[in-house]
């Protein structure tokens, strides 16, 4: 079985409705994205995903959040842009894009600082 992993990043502004402490307030975050992908196949020159189309696939995606305020993001509009959400939101979209034959989004990592990062996987 093969992993194949990439990082990007975008930069956007939300609040958490709800919360009780300084979340609840417009602030930002300079997100960190990996997403992770497997497959137990390669082709005939030993390719298992191509990065390229891995990259092009994300940033496709992460154009639609890139300088947004999330709250108004489709699919955030009733619930909050946390970053499960947000995980849970990228795994679901590139799963849409990615996941044909031998290749499956296995988990997809969101990071809004250098010490905090949330992981969504379905089993």
């Amino acid at each position: 079985m093969f992993e194949i992993e990439i990082d990007r990043s975008f930069s956007a502004a939300h609040q958490l409705r709800g919360y009780n402490g300084d979340c609840c307030n417009l602030h930002g975050h300079n997100y960190k994205v990996t997403v992770t992908v497997r497959s137990a196949e390669q082709d005939e020159i030993g390719i298992a995903l191509d990065f390229k189309k891995l990259k092009a696939g994300l940033d496709e995606l992460l154009a639609e959040l890139d300088h947004k305020f999330l709250n108004d993001v489709p699919g955030f509009e009733s619930i909050n842009p946390t970053s499960e959400n947000l995980a849970r939101f990228i795994y679901r979209r590139m799963g849409e894009k990615m996941n044909n034959g031998p290749i499956k989004v296995w988990k997809v990592r969101i990071g809004e600082s250098d010490s905090s990062a949330v992981t969504y996987f379905e089993d």
